[in-house]
């Protein structure tokens, strides 16, 4: 970072990560756990400036063989652990995360360029769902009894037993709460983890795992690999037990079909274009604020961010009238700080699809009510966030995932309309309704093919509701993270049964005719006393 970027951003004396020399400093530690030859690197940028970052050790597909039989010996080690044992490095974990959120802050924006209020949802994330699948991992692990095959003569239980080595491939736009989300079930549930986090925001990544150890999570258990999908992709599939993908749809139905050849199982979370609904008796206030952090979060390079906004039309014309005003006067900055509504876009392919998305509508007739230029005096990746309206199914930005800072509006008649037009489109992720009747949302929202939809917010309130599962319908995705599904998904049931006093092949001597009358009479009389 340069000096003139240190004053800007009024954080130079700062314990963390603002100056190349802490970054430098800390760099051996971080990268020394990549299966990796260190004299293959690249070197990342950051967003904010355009400036080298790191040189970032990159690895072979022989490197990723290699890491897998590291994680393989380890993870024998840890399943002979009790669920409660492999907890507590988590629980540690948490409390590290919120004390050194500072470091990781800095981290996160220098890497990809978002306002450090959106870095901070990460934190909060990362030691949020730590904490919950760290308190509940060893209830929804422990063994479970269940009616056995001849009540008292057949003892049945099964259990949970872990796949083995999961790979957690994982993208840049959420470089810190991402690979937790996925890697710490993983790891509760008994496995071991082979991680690819994008090289553009590895850093981030690599401080979790580094704190994980800190925090009691042994070696070999979490070991990070870095390099291009064309190079590496093959090996992560082919060496793993499990897969858990976020990115986008087409890479993601890739690696199923990679994984089903193998019979082993995967869950991806893939692209969203996620629409939101503004009834007439929406709060405008309340709708205004809420629905401009779900557009425009992360400077919308976010999977379950709203890119469709349909509002009803007795209340269109107020309401756009208000969002925009409220987009106009959003903040944009490159300081490392909370002044920012928003931050820059991470990659410069995202600057030119979201300059595209907009340069095409533009010119095939839509308005453009606030924003629709790059901001390049900011920062080279800066764009404004973008409001269009009257954007037809000709143009790019009304189908296409655009994943920046670019929503359409639209107004709809009634409900009915509203929730065709919201299911029109191949992707299903999330979705939001916005009214003041919850119970008349919570109808709406059931309407919807999302897999998550929020009333009266835009992501937050289903993303961080960690009890419940998260994940898409249709394009968006296979499986769920969060929820139970987001920790079982990484285990295989087994189950045992113990029989006794009584053979199921009837007693010595008992031709196969009498054995089939006596287990009939016993069926029915299972059936009369509702022992079954």
């Amino acid at each position: 970072m340069t000096t003139a970027m240190q004053r800007k951003s009024g954080l130079r004396g700062l314990s963390g990560f603002t100056t190349r020399a802490a970054v430098e400093a800390a760099l051996p530690r971080l990268t020394g756990r990549v299966a990796a030859d260190p004299a293959r690197t690249t070197t990342t940028t950051a967003p904010f400036t355009g400036e080298p970052v790191a040189a970032l050790p990159q690895s072979t597909a022989a490197d990723v063989a290699g890491a897998f039989e590291r994680a393989r010996a380890a993870q024998r080690r840890w399943a002979a652990l009790t669920p409660r044992e492999r907890a507590e490095p988590f629980v540690r974990f948490h409390d590290l995360v919120l004390s050194r959120q500072r470091e990781i802050l800095d981290i996160i924006q220098w890497e990809t360029g978002k306002a450090r209020r959106h870095a901070f949802e990460e934190v909060y994330d990362a030691a949020g769902g730590t904490l919950h699948y760290a308190r509940r991992a060893p209830r929804l692990l422990r063994r479970e009894r269940t009616p056995g095959a001849v009540p008292g003569a057949t003892r049945t239980y099964f259990h949970r037993r872990p796949k083995g080595v999961v790979s957690v491939i994982s993208p840049w736009n959420y470089p810190l709460a991402l690979p937790v989300s996925d890697a710490v079930p993983a790891l509760l549930a008994g496995n071991a983890v082979v991680a690819k986090p994008d090289t553009q925001t590895a850093l981030s990544a690599l401080w979790a795992i580094d704190v994980a150890v800190e925090a009691g999570l042994p070696e070999d258990l979490w070991i990070p690999v870095l390099g291009e999908p064309a190079e590496i992709g093959d090996a992560l599939i082919d060496n793993a037990d499990y897969v858990a993908f976020t990115g986008s749809s087409p890479v993601g139905a890739a690696i199923a079909q990679r994984a089903a050849a193998r019979l082993i199982g995967c869950s991806a979370e893939l692209g969203g274009k996620n629409p939101a609904i503004v009834c007439e008796d929406a709060d405008l206030d309340w709708t205004v604020e809420g629905v401009q952090r779900a557009c425009f979060s992360n400077a919308g390079q976010l999977c379950i961010s709203m890119e469709r906004v349909y509002v009803h039309e007795s209340r269109y014309a107020e309401f756009t009238e208000r969002f925009a005003d409220a987009v106009r006067g959003m903040e944009l900055n490159a300081d490392f700080d909370y002044s920012a509504d928003m931050g820059s876009l991470t990659l410069r392919r995202q600057f030119e699809r979201v300059d595209a998305h907009v340069r095409d509508a533009r010119d095939k007739g839509a308005e453009v009510l606030a924003g629709g230029r790059p901001r390049t005096e900011i920062g080279p990746l800066f764009y404004e966030p973008t409001v269009l309206a009257g954007v037809a199914p000709t143009m790019a930005a009304c189908g296409e995932e655009t994943f920046g800072p670019v929503v359409a509006v639209y107004p709809f008649g009634d409900e009915d309309e509203a929730v065709h037009a919201a299911n029109a489109t191949d992707y299903g992720l999330n979705a939001s309704v916005w009214t003041r009747d919850t119970a008349r949302g919570r109808r709406l929202a059931e309407r919807i093919d999302a897999g998550t939809v929020n009333v009266n917010e835009g992501y937050g309130a289903a993303w961080a509701s960690y009890g419940a599962p998260m994940g898409g319908m249709k394009r968006s995705g296979l499986g769920r993270r969060h929820g139970v599904e987001g920790l079982l998904r990484y285990t295989e049931s087994q189950t045992i049964a113990s029989q006794r006093f009584v053979s199921l092949g009837g007693t010595p001597g008992m031709n196969a005719e009498t054995l089939s009358s006596v287990m009939t009479a016993s069926a029915r009389l299972m059936k009369r006393f509702r022992i079954r």
